[in-house]
């Protein structure tokens, strides 16, 4: 069926292959004018819940269409930069093949375009004005145009007066009111007994009803472009976050019990923890209580070494801890956003700690920590110097043996497009895939797609341009508005207006230790992927030729967690019709990083598992939600058996650490997981 629709549709697409000239502009460089982000997102809704169809494998001679829209292939001809050459013996590793992000545009004048955003983004934090100003507009002349909407929201506002005004008449005459409005379930600001007295009750039952009316006001404003109506509904949030009466001294009951009780020694207290956070962020200090944990101390302690190293990648090995292992190793390739040992924090948290007590060889990717000298490094060149290094690497240490591929976050969107190209090569290296909160179509890729249209893009890559790189801290800044009662305000209250410290955990020091993004690959992603949508629609493409996820072979085994804000599940679930392979999905109890650093053992963990055949027909997530298995405890167990399945039933001695052609460097964790 998918040939018939392929075959069906390849008229339409040699209509609309690009001309040189226009593939010369869709370079990810400045004056890019991408497809309009709101057509995307009209098309996203469309696609949401794609009818049911066999997902029967195309016939052997059955190739991606190399005639679709495509972005221009790399241009050939880069002169040698030695800094991309391997230390282990092993070739050296071709360059980039695409020109370099010049740091002088070819128009001259448009240096003051991008000097003038760049100095913008600064004091925004890589927010554009220009799209917050769009977006309002557009809510703004359209709800003026909407007579109906209008006396719906008027008449909204009389019932909450109405609701207010009976709930003052009870409360006065001595009886108890019943609470107009519930705060959502994950709402923890209002859950303390002290809330229940007057005034703070009236307070918050008057915020929670100002809530639902400006959730009514930003939301089904006839004519308004789904984009604009969710980013001015995430600006209405933020400021009402901002106005909660949780987060004043005279309007929150906490606070004010503990200030009579201490004297306002907690607001002294307060006071000194947000200077010290001021110095620390200054001077580019860690959290308060991170210097309690340290990498090769008390984390990223696994046993190993470093088997390999090139300008962007350290490969650690580690040791084995059984007498014998399976065939085929476990290669991880984390999200280079972090640094890699969220796989392995203490030791009683550690994934890889956990594979390789299981029985499995486990070698990790570090990624290097890049500079503004970096700012050329493409998404393709994460690949090469990546995951293909990685795999040649792996195969020199355990000759002929089949991998097992794992990718967390990003690094599992880039092993989807390093599988695809091998499958395009007909390089069969991959016994499975895994892909751990990975997306691999960007249709409804959640609240970061608040970040993400032409005009933001183009503020990012402005700033980028002036530095080469895309700091930690301003990605660290969306993620935080993403959740801010919980990473924003919860924090002022605890820390500044209570006047204690928030206990610091190994997942929170990791989380402060990140690392920057280089201008062309970061480019690359968003406009490609996030923007575009490429991966999903066949239309990505490497060495000049279009890549898909329809022709990997290998099993998939999927992980997403239930409270992603950043790779939501039902985003990751589109794997399943994107790939003719068969897939066992999992969707685990936690968030995005605490979904999966989730050790056996860990309270309050359970998962749902259920296997999509590759020739069953397609369901949405919610038909696979009520069809699927609920299991308690930690979804490790369930993968290290399917792992076990995928793998050769006769165990074999464990390799050595490292070898001829890919001679040992060091111990694990390396050097690059160090860098700053």
């Amino acid at each position: 069926m998918r040939n018939d629709r392929r075959a069906g549709t390849a008229a339409t697409r040699r209509a609309r292959r690009p001309t040189l000239i226009q593939i010369r502009f869709r370079r990810p460089m400045h004056g890019y004018s991408g497809r309009v982000s709101d057509r995307r997102r009209m098309r996203s809704k469309r696609a949401a819940t794609p009818a049911p169809r066999l997902r029967a494998r195309p016939a052997a001679s059955a190739a991606v269409p190399r005639h679709a829209p495509a972005r221009a292939a790399p241009a050939e001809g880069r002169p040698m930069d030695t800094r991309h050459a391997p230390e282990s013996g092993a070739p050296d590793a071709p360059l980039p093949a695409h020109p370099p992000v010049s740091h002088e545009p070819e128009n001259p004048y448009r240096i003051f375009d991008l000097a003038k955003e760049a100095s913008v983004a600064k004091l925004t934090s890589g927010l554009s004005p220009a799209s917050l100003r769009l977006a309002l507009s557009d809510w703004l002349i359209h709800l003026a145009a909407a007579p109906g909407k209008r006396a719906e929201l008027a008449t909204l506002a009389m019932k909450h007066a109405t609701l207010l005004a009976e709930y003052l008449f009870e409360a006065a005459t001595g009886r108890t009111p019943a609470l107009p409005a519930q705060p959502s379930p994950g709402d923890r600001r209002f859950r303390a007994s002290a809330w229940q007295f007057e005034p703070y009750r009236f307070w918050h039952q008057s915020f929670l009803l100002a809530e639902q009316w400006w959730r009514a006001a930003t939301r089904d404003v006839p004519g308004v472009s789904p984009h604009h109506e969710d980013v001015v509904a995430f600006s209405a949030r933020q400021l009402l976050d901002m106005l909660a009466p949780a987060n004043y001294v005279a309007t929150n009951p906490e606070v004010a019990q503990r200030t009579a009780l201490t004297g306002g020694a907690n607001l002294v207290q307060g006071a000194w923890n947000y200077l010290d956070d001021i110095r620390r962020l200054l001077t580019k200090q860690p959290p308060a209580g991170a210097e309690h944990f340290e990498v090769g101390k008390n984390l990223a302690t696994t046993p190993g070494r470093v088997v390999f190293r090139n300008h962007l990648i350290e490969l650690l090995q580690y040791g084995p801890t059984t007498a014998d292992v399976y065939a085929e190793p476990v290669l991880i390739v984390p999200a280079w956003i972090m640094k890699y040992y969220i796989l392995d924090l203490s030791a009683h948290n550690s994934l890889i700690r956990y594979l390789v007590g299981a029985g499995h060889t486990v070698f990790c990717v570090s990624w290097r920590n890049v500079d503004a000298s970096d700012r050329d490094l493409g998404l393709d060149d994460y690949r090469r110097l990546g995951v293909m290094d990685a795999l040649d690497t792996i195969g020199k240490i355990v000759p002929g043996a089949k991998v097992h591929a794992t990718g967390y976050c990003l690094g599992g969107t880039l092993l989807s497009i390093a599988a695809a190209a091998m499958a395009n090569a007909g390089d069969e290296r991959l016994a499975s895939v895994t892909l751990l909160a990975a997306q691999t179509d960007f249709t409804e890729p959640g609240e970061l797609q608040l970040f993400i249209d032409d005009s933001e893009i183009y503020f990012l890559e402005s700033m980028m341009w002036e530095r080469g790189f895309l700091g930690a801290h301003q990605m660290a800044g969306s993620f935080q508005l993403l959740m801010s009662n919980d990473l924003i305000w919860s924090r002022v209250i605890h820390d500044y207006l209570l006047g204690k410290r928030t206990p610091m955990i190994d997942l929170m020091a990791w989380n402060a230790d990140s690392t920057r993004m280089p201008y062309r690959m970061h480019s690359e992603y968003l406009r490609h992927l996030f923007l575009d949508n490429d991966l999903a629609t066949n239309r990505y493409v490497i060495g000049g030729q279009t890549v898909s996820v329809h022709n990997i072979r290998a099993p998939f085994f999927v992980v997403g967690t239930e409270h992603d804000h950043i790779a939501p599940w039902r985003s990751v679930y589109k794997i399943h019709y994107l790939t003719d392979s068969d897939v066992t999905f999992v969707l685990t109890a936690g968030g995005h990083n605490a979904g999966i650093v989730s050790e056996p053992g860990h309270p309050k963990r359970h998962y749902r598992m259920k296997v999509t055949a590759a020739d069953a027909p397609n369901i949405s997530p919610d038909e696979w939600l009520a069809g699927a298995t609920d299991f308690e405890g930690s979804w490790w167990p369930a993968w290290h058996a399917w792992l076990a399945r995928h793998s050769g039933a006769q165990r074999v001695a464990p390799p050595p650490l490292g070898k001829p052609g890919a001679r040992a460097l060091g111990d694990a964790p390396g050097t690059y997981v160090f860098q700053k």
